[in-house]
């Protein structure tokens, strides 16, 4: 039994399932979890001491790659002057100030401890600012775990909300309303059905929890201008895309507005940190300024806060590792593309900026629906034998790989080679 199997059969005794967030359970793989002991640039390496090429990278913010030295320099400096105050400090107006600079059409900024709690804010801002009460989300993007969020699509696309999770009030989810990402229609139909009862739209410009799913051409656009029609807010969900797609997130890549903006883990290098941000007029919605409430003990944590200044502002000043890193992407998406060409094992690639999937469907996938169509044990399959060539991808086929500026040619071209030796095996073929 290796040192992870053992870790993992001791904290099933004590955690349920004995983890702390689901998917690291791996259930949908079949395999027991891989206990991570380190990581360093475009590398982890677990507990029974093997390295793996990681294109997990905490889910997304380890954008600039594992520890980083500039940042693991500024946590370390900020360390020693205590780790946690629940009072302000300079470093909180700095960030903010930063993050306000490089994202289009912000003016304010509240940080809180994780895009769960940045979604769950900025959804209670629109519902006091409007006084309205009901939200429209897309069937398969995901919003975080507050009660709000966790709901099906319904049959149709008029069907409201009922509960994705035990625990969850059917009057608390019959306010949120599901659509069909990618399809106008189903909002409008939505927004006309409900007229003057939404308080916002919710999206994640970028679907990164059903897979990666790129809007197509007109669909963002399209959400403002309906927004705009039926008075109701745009709340654009960056936990994923924000300072990943670009420098100003989602706004600057595809150059929509929203209303407001949620953040996540990147915003802190990885800290647990949070933030929701908008203009001015509805920011000051929010107390102590306003009548929306939201506080935090550890909100603005110091070493966070520090975390946070020190990768944005690598960001900020070096613009070309947001070309460098979608060129990466692009490269290993084709060359996967490719291999599906050569062995036909029945998978899409989809790849926007530094973003892909590879789903196990020889459908296109445009939405839930085609997302649901993989086979997740194909994916199960692809991801077991993978793991087995070390590279370490999501342990789920509804996630996203994530490049990062750590993975070099050498590092890709690798990952290709272990993609090509498993494709022959999952079609039968030598490679």
């Amino acid at each position: 039994m290796s040192i992870s199997e053992t870790m993992f059969a001791r904290a099933c005794e004590v955690m349920p399932g004995g983890v702390n967030s689901p998917v690291r359970a791996y259930r949908a793989v079949g395999v027991a979890p891989r206990f991570i002991r380190s990581a360093k640039g475009a590398y982890i390496t677990d507990v029974d001491d093997v390295e793996y090429i990681d294109y997990v990278g905490s889910w997304g913010p380890m954008i600039l790659g594992h520890a980083h030295p500039q940042v693991l320099s500024a946590v370390a400096e900020c360390m020693w002057d205590g780790l946690s105050f629940g009072a302000p400090t300079g470093r909180e107006t700095q960030l903010a100030e930063l993050v306000v600079s490089m994202v289009p059409d912000i003016d304010m900024v509240r940080m809180v401890n994780s895009g769960t709690e940045a979604v769950m804010s900025a959804v209670r801002v629109a519902r006091g600012a409007t006084g309205k009460d009901k939200i429209i989300k897309f069937a398969g993007c995901y919003h975080g775990h507050s009660d709000s969020m966790l709901v099906k699509a319904g049959s149709g696309a008029l069907t409201q909300g009922r509960p994705d999770s035990a625990g969850v009030p059917a009057s608390i989810a019959q306010h949120t309303l599901t659509a069909t990402y990618n399809d106008l229609a189903s909002v409008e139909q939505l927004l006309c059905a409900n007229k003057g009862e939404v308080a916002a739209v919710i999206v994640e410009p970028v679907a990164a929890n059903m897979g990666v799913v790129a809007p197509e051409a007109g669909f963002l656009q399209g959400l403002r201008a309906l927004c705009d029609q039926y008075e109701a807010l745009l709340i654009f969900d960056e936990v994923i895309t924000g300072f990943r797609l670009a420098r100003g997130g989602a706004q600057e890549y595809f150059g929509v507005r929203a209303d407001l903006v949620t953040f996540g883990k990147i915003i802190g290098g990885g800290m647990p940190v949070g933030a929701f941000a908008g203009p001015r007029k509805l920011m000051e919605q929010v107390a102590p300024t306003g009548p929306v409430y939201q506080a935090g003990t550890l909100s603005g944590n110091p070493v966070a806060m520090a975390a946070g200044l020190a990768q944005l502002t690598m960001l900020n000043e070096q613009p070309e590792i947001y070309a460098q890193i979608e060129r990466n992407a692009a490269w290993l998406a084709q060359q996967l593309r490719e291999l599906e060409n050569e062995y036909h094992v029945g998978c899409t690639v989809n790849q926007i900026g530094s973003l892909l999937s590879v789903f196990f469907t020889d459908r296109p996938v445009t939405n839930y629906t085609g997302a649901k169509s993989s086979d997740t044990q194909k994916y199960a399959a692809y991801f077991r034998a993978m793991l087995e060539h070390n590279v370490y991808l999501a342990p789920a086929q509804f996630e996203a790989m994530f490049v990062s500026a750590a993975h070099t040619q050498q590092d890709l071209q690798a990952t290709v080679d272990a993609a090509r030796a498993v494709m022959a095996q999952m079609s039968g073929q030598t490679a």
